[in-house]
């Protein structure tokens, strides 16, 4: 990721956090020099010194194939704007857009026995949606079973991680203050979302 010096992100734990919240993300993997891509909801597991990414593909997916010999990249990022130049001091400025990624580098292990694969929907259930569970534990084992080998599911150990904030920290303190009282007040929920971000830099 290319990342100007005054938009790096470099704090772990911050990073993490934001994965977790953002955990629907991109995997993206070469197939003879030929990216694919597929939109997937992971689960981010830090507690054990090491950074896992878990998740699964459809069964037909073939972008599965790929993952175990290449390397993948999982792009996390959701908040972003449209930053207007009639909110900087300068007459001769351009628009731009703030926005967080965060590039996640590693190689895939495919989970291939059903206990760790039933684990791991069960670990997706309690993330997503506590209250599913005891709808999840009615299910009959024949219905189970048969869903599971429709999916592949994969763990990833994360290898390389990379991060940016591009929060308008070139401009000045009451450029930043302009920019977040248009986001705080925008009726667009995701420009919304990424006021808080900014605001942050103003602490």
């Amino acid at each position: 990721m290319y990342i100007p010096n005054a938009f790096r992100f470099e704090d772990i734990a911050e990073k993490i956090a934001f994965m977790k919240r953002y955990s629907f993300a991109t995997i993206i993997t070469c197939k003879d020099q030929l990216p694919l891509a597929t939109q997937l909801p992971f689960i981010v597991d830090d507690s054990e010194g090491s950074l896992k990414l878990t998740a699964h593909f459809s069964a037909v997916n073939e972008q599965a194939k790929y993952i175990e010999a290449n390397t993948s990249l999982i792009i996390f990022t959701e908040p972003h704007a449209y930053i207007s130049p009639k909110h900087y001091d300068k007459r001769e400025s351009v628009p731009t857009w703030d926005y967080i990624a965060i590039h996640a580098y590693g190689k895939a292990r495919i989970i291939e026995d059903e206990a760790s694969k039933q684990k791991m929907l069960e670990q997706m259930i309690n993330f997503y949606e506590k209250d599913y569970m005891e709808q999840w534990q009615g299910l009959s084992d024949k219905y189970k079973k048969g869903m599971m080998q429709g999916i592949i599911a994969f763990e990833l150990e994360v290898t390389d991680l990379q991060g940016q904030q591009k929060l308008s920290q070139n401009k000045t303190r009451e450029e930043r203050e302009r920019i977040v009282q248009h986001l705080e007040n925008s009726t667009d929920n995701m420009e919304k979302e990424l006021a808080p971000f900014i605001r942050k830099l103003q602490e």
